[in-house]
């Protein structure tokens, strides 16, 4: 028998608890255990007026920026269209039925203005930290580093070739704001200043993003996204936005390092990365912090032609010089020269020479030096430490850490399969730094609501 026709029935009053109606295994339970914003008004108060309108609950704010990036929510007017309908979005938004939801240019307006000038979401991210600490996810013996490539908001029909660009010809007061931030990071080592290279091509919307092919594919605008995590249970400890190039992202590493040292009192045994990290100097600032490198060395030394390499020739570090296979001595002075050109090279390497007449007699010159009348070698300043990482190399350690080393790229996939940040939103270093800094914090919420979910209580009859 077909039921009657359900039809609404308005009541002139109700008896609704959002409590209720929001499920007890829903991931915003488990994340709202961890989210601890009652400092954000202490926080904020110096960037707020004593007089005025009464603003936007920041806490609010907050909230439903973390829901959106929990959610991969990626627009700030779906998000207020989602907050206003679901049950749970309000729950864990401290609003009731009746409570309106803010505008989304409200957004736009504290992001640029008190949530920069305050850095409320490096706080935030830093908040996280601390208490994946405290509910001992973290050990920090073991961080693993890596970067990625995020799409930048702008496109190659709106931009201009380097020989056409002149950044001198920019009127600062007024340009827009991704623009402004562009000039004011020239300088820095994460933009401006990572690379006298200039990009082949430059965006007019973005221009501190950065026109690559890394991904050996159609160029693109970019931003990379740096992630210094610990492995134990790939919690992120630190995060940084660069240009999306190598040194940049090397670089971002000391930053990182030397950041949730002075915060956290972190120092990590062993440093984890792939083969991009493995310079001499990086790997010579890591050995003299005590940080053993459990990274592949950038070596181009080898020989394709079949000769002896230098890892064929025995380092005496007692007599600063090269041994060859065949006993021989190789030095880098034989006598005192008033001739510089004879010392160093002042590109942080050394020259060691065989003597003329021992190498044209010696047997296995086809195999060392065939087309040169005496073999030379060049030692990098930093080959003490490149030896270090290559010994670490044959541990059984080193083996484990690189398999830890996939933690990251893990993070880094479901931040762009699950979070949906594939392609930035927001332009400049800044609004990169911001939506980078969001992701990582609900990451590291969502691992703490899955390692630590919410105890499941019994419905109510």
């Amino acid at each position: 028998m077909m039921g009657p026709r359900q039809e609404a029935q308005p009541a002139l009053f109700y008896e609704f608890s959002l409590e209720d109606h929001v499920p007890q295994d829903h991931l915003l339970r488990s994340i709202d255990r961890f989210v601890d914003l009652t400092d954000v008004r202490a926080y904020l108060a110096d960037f707020y007026s004593h007089t005025g309108r009464p603003s936007v609950d920041p806490e609010l704010l907050i909230r439903m920026l973390l829901v959106g990036y929990c959610f991969g929510i990626r627009s700030e007017r779906r998000l207020c269209e989602e907050v206003h309908l679901n049950l749970a979005y309000r729950w864990f938004c401290r609003l009731d039925l009746s409570d309106r939801v803010p505008d989304h240019s409200t957004f736009s307006k504290n992001r640029h203005g008190r949530f920069r000038d305050s850095e409320l979401l490096r706080h935030l991210f830093e908040m996280t930290v601390a208490r994946c600490i405290e509910e001992g996810l973290v050990s920090g013996q073991r961080m693993a580093i890596d970067a990625s490539l995020i799409e930048a908001d702008a496109n190659k029909q709106n931009s201009t070739a380097k020989e056409d660009w002149d950044a001198g010809q920019i009127d600062p007061a007024d340009a827009p704001r991704a623009v402004r931030e562009y000039l004011d990071t020239l300088d820095e080592a994460a933009f401006g200043a990572a690379s006298e290279v200039q990009p082949k091509f430059t965006s007019h919307s973005d221009p501190a993003s950065q026109w690559t092919a890394a991904r050996k594919g159609p160029a693109f605008f970019s931003y990379s996204d740096n992630y210094l995590i610990d492995t134990d249970h790939g919690v992120i400890v630190d995060v940084e936005a660069t240009r999306s190039i190598r040194q940049a992202e090397v670089g971002s590493t000391k930053t990182m390092l030397e950041r949730v040292k002075d915060k956290f009192e972190l120092h990590p045994e062993r440093l984890i990365a792939d083969t991009a990290y493995g310079t001499g100097p990086m790997l010579g600032w890591l050995v003299d912090r005590k940080i053993a490198p459990h990274i592949p060395v950038f070596d181009k030394s080898g020989r394709t032609d079949g000769t002896w390499t230098r890892a064929d020739f025995e380092w005496d570090a007692a007599n600063d010089q090269y041994i060859c296979p065949e006993g021989h001595e190789l030095k880098q002075f034989r006598r005192n020269y008033s001739d510089p050109n004879r010392g160093p090279t002042g590109k942080g390497t050394a020259r060691y020479r065989a003597l003329k007449e021992v190498c044209q007699a010696c047997p296995s010159r086809a195999r060392c030096c065939p087309n040169a009348d005496a073999r030379k070698i060049t030692r990098e300043e930093h080959e003490d430490a490149r030896q270090v990482a290559r010994d670490i190399a044959k541990t059984k350690q080193y083996v484990i850490s690189m398999k830890l080393r996939k933690k990251v790229e893990m993070l880094f996939a479901h931040l762009k399969r699950i979070l949906g940040l594939n392609r930035l939103r927001l332009r400049g270093p800044c609004g990169a730094n911001d939506e980078f800094l969001l992701a990582a914090t609900a990451q590291n919420l969502r691992k703490l609501a899955k390692i630590l979910p919410a105890l499941q209580q019994p419905r109510k009859a």
